[in-house]
C-alpha cells in the first residue's frame, strides 16, 4: 500500500492505483489503514474526483463508497451533479448509497424524475438505466417501497391458475366458483369470487395474465411497449385500494443463457420504468408484483402478474420442510385423484412421512380416524409435529424406521412420497421395493388401499407380478418429464 501511496501523492499511475487500492481494502486492517491516510489527506483524494480522465473520477467516486467515508458526501454530490459522462455517473451514485445522504433524498428524487421523463438515445440507454437503478436503490433506503392492501371482493378477474400440466383437468372439475377452461399453463377461471377460488388446494400459484391469447415478443423494448398496452397499471389498481407506485421484480423462464437473460431483464424492467413514468418501479429484493415471463418454443413470452399483496392461507400449516418434501399442492392434487378411493375415518400409515403433508392433505380432503407416520430423519419428525400443530390435527409421528415398526391394529391405508432413489443402486432399489411390500402385509387390513407417488415404477410393477395379493387399480402420470406417477393399489389380505 505505502508504494500505491506515493504513487498517488506524485499522481503517477492514479487510475490504476485507485483500482489497486480497492482491492487491498477488501481485507478490514487494510480498509482501517487507509481510513487514516484519507482523513489526514482529503484534498488529494478528492481531487482525484475531478480528473480529467472519466475512470479516474469513477475509481475515486467508488473507493471512497467503499471506505463509507462520511466526509466524502458533499464533494461526491457535487462531482455526480457535474458529471457529463454518462458512463461515470453510476459510480457517485453507488458511492452515496454507502453513506448517509439523508439530506440530498429530495433533491435525489429529482434528478430520478428528469431522467425519467428524459428522451433516452439508444446508445445512450445502457448508462442511463443504470444510474436510474442507483438512484432507486438509494431512495427506498430511505423511503421504502409503497405498501398496498388487496381489494378482491367482488372484483371481477381472470387468472390462471398454475398446475401440473397432465392434471389440468383434475383442476378444471373441481371449480365451481366460476368459469374454467383449460390453459396451457394451468386452468383459466373468470370469476367474481376470488376468494372462494383462492381456498381450492390442487393448483400451486394464481397468476393475473396480461392477456387472454397471443404472447409477447422477447425484444425487450418492444415487449416492454406491449405490456405497457395491456393495461397492467389497471389491472393493478383494480385489485388494491390505495394507488401509487408499484414495486415489481421480473422472473423470466427461458432458453437465454444466464448473461442474456440478465441483460434482457433489466432493457425490459427499465423500459417499463420508463414507460410507466415512475408508477412500476424495478426492485429486486423488496416487491409486491412479480412479473412472470414464461418462454414458448418461438421464444416469444407469455407475462402474467403474481401478487404478494393476495395472501393465501392454504398452506399456513407448512412452517417447516425438507429438501425432499413434496409440494402440498402436489399431495393435495394426489388426495383429489385418490379421493374415490379413501374412506372416512379411516386408520391411516405413512411410512417416510417427512414433514407430514401428505397426512394433513390426506385428512383435509377425506376426515381419518387415526393417522401415523414415520420417518428415520429425526429433524423431518419434529418438523412434522410442528406443522401438524399449525394445521390444528392429531398426527402420530414416530422417529422410526417403518421395517421396524410393530402396531397393535391394522391400517385401512398406506399413502405415501416413496423415498427417492438418491445415491442407491438399482440392486438397492429393487430390495427396496421387494421389502417395503412384504412389511407392509403386516399392518395392512383386509382390503386396504396404498397411495403411492413415486418416480419408480418399474420397481413396483415388478412387485405386483411377484405379490398377487396386490392389484394395481389406478396408474396416473403426474410428472412426465421426471416420471412421477401416482399409483393407487389394493391389499386383499
Amino acid at each position: 500500500m505505502d508504494k500505491i501511496l506515493r504513487e498517488l501523492q506524485d499522481n503517477q499511475n492514479v487510475r490504476a492505483n485507485l483500482s489497486d487500492l480497492r482491492k487491498l481494502i477488501k481485507e478490514e486492517n487494510e480498509k482501517k489503514q487507509l481510513l487514516v491516510v484519507v482523513q489526514k489527506q482529503e484534498p488529494l483524494f478528492f481531487s482525484f474526483l475531478h480528473s480529467d480522465d472519466a475512470k479516474t473520477r469513477k475509481n475515486a467516486a467508488l473507493l471512497l463508497g467503499d471506505l463509507a467515508y462520511q466526509n466524502a458526501t458533499s464533494e461526491l454530490y457535487d462531482a455526480y451533479v457535474q458529471e457529463t459522462t454518462l458512463f461515470v455517473r453510476a459510480s457517485y451514485l453507488e458511492a452515496l448509497a454507502q453513506l448517509d445522504v439523508a439530506d440530498k433524498i429530495e433533491a435525489l428524487k429529482d434528478s430520478l424524475a428528469h431522467l425519467l421523463s428524459s428522451e433516452v438515445t439508444p446508445e445512450n440507454r445502457k448508462h442511463t438505466d443504470e444510474e436510474i437503478r442507483a438512484l432507486r436503490e438509494i431512495i427506498i433506503q430511505y423511503e421504502g417501497i409503497t405498501r398496498h392492501t388487496a381489494d378482491i371482493k367482488g372484483k371481477k378477474v381472470s387468472v390462471i391458475l398454475m398446475t401440473n400440466r397432465s392434471q389440468r383437468e383434475t383442476v378444471r372439475r373441481s371449480i365451481t366458483c366460476g368459469t374454467a377452461t383449460v390453459h396451457p399453463l394451468g386452468v383459466l377461471v373468470e370469476t367474481e369470487h376470488l376468494s372462494e377460488l383462492m381456498k381450492l388446494r390442487t393448483y400451486r400459484e394464481m397468476i393475473f395474465p396480461l392477456q387472454k391469447e397471443g404472447f409477447f415478443p422477447a425484444d425487450p423494448v418492444t415487449c416492454a411497449q406491449e405490456i405497457w398496452n395491456s393495461n397492467i397499471l389497471g389491472i393493478l389498481n383494480g385489485l388494491h385500494k390505495e394507488q401509487g407506485s408499484y414495486y415489481f421484480r421480473i422472473e423470466c423462464k427461458s432458453a437465454f443463457e444466464l448473461e442474456e437473460r440478465s441483460a434482457f431483464t433489466k432493457k425490459l424492467a427499465a423500459e417499463l420504468e420508463r414507460l410507466s413514468q415512475g408508477e412500476l418501479i424495478n426492485s429486486t429484493s423488496d416487491y409486491e408484483v412479480e412479473l412472470r415471463m414464461i418462454a414458448n418454443k418461438d421464444g416469444e413470452f407469455f407475462v402474467g402478474v403474481a401478487l404478494s399483496t393476495i395472501k393465501s392461507n392454504r398452506f399456513a400449516y407448512r412452517k417447516n420442510a425438507i429438501a425432499a418434501s413434496i409440494h402440498p399442492s402436489t399431495a393435495a392434487l394426489i388426495m383429489e385423484i385418490a379421493a374415490p378411493y379413501l374412506k372416512e375415518d379411516a386408520q391411516i400409515m405413512d411410512p417416510f412421512c417427512g414433514v407430514g403433508t401428505m397426512l394433513i392433505e390426506r385428512d383435509e380432503r377425506v376426515p381419518a380416524r387415526e393417522m401415523y407416520g414415520t420417518d428415520i430423519f429425526g429433524d423431518a419428525i419434529l418438523f412434522a409435529r410442528e406443522n401438524t400443530d399449525l394445521a390444528k390435527k392429531k398426527i402420530n409421528y414416530i422417529h422410526r424406521d417403518f421395517f421396524d415398526f410393530k402396531h397393535d391394529y391394522l391400517f385401512d391405508e398406506i399413502v405415501t412420497n416413496m423415498p427417492l432413489r438418491g445415491k442407491k443402486s438399482k440392486q438397492e432399489m429393487d430390495d427396496f421395493y421387494r421389502d417395503f411390500f412384504e412389511k407392509s402385509k403386516e399392518i395392512l387390513a383386509k382390503e386396504a388401499i396404498l397411495v403411492m407417488y413415486t418416480n419408480e415404477i418399474g420397481f413396483v410393477k415388478k412387485q405386483l407380478r411377484l405379490h398377487k395379493e396386490y392389484s394395481l387399480l389406478q396408474e396416473t402420470c403426474l410428472q412426465a418429464k421426471n416420471d412421477f406417477y401416482l399409483l393407487i393399489l389394493s391389499y386383499k389380505g
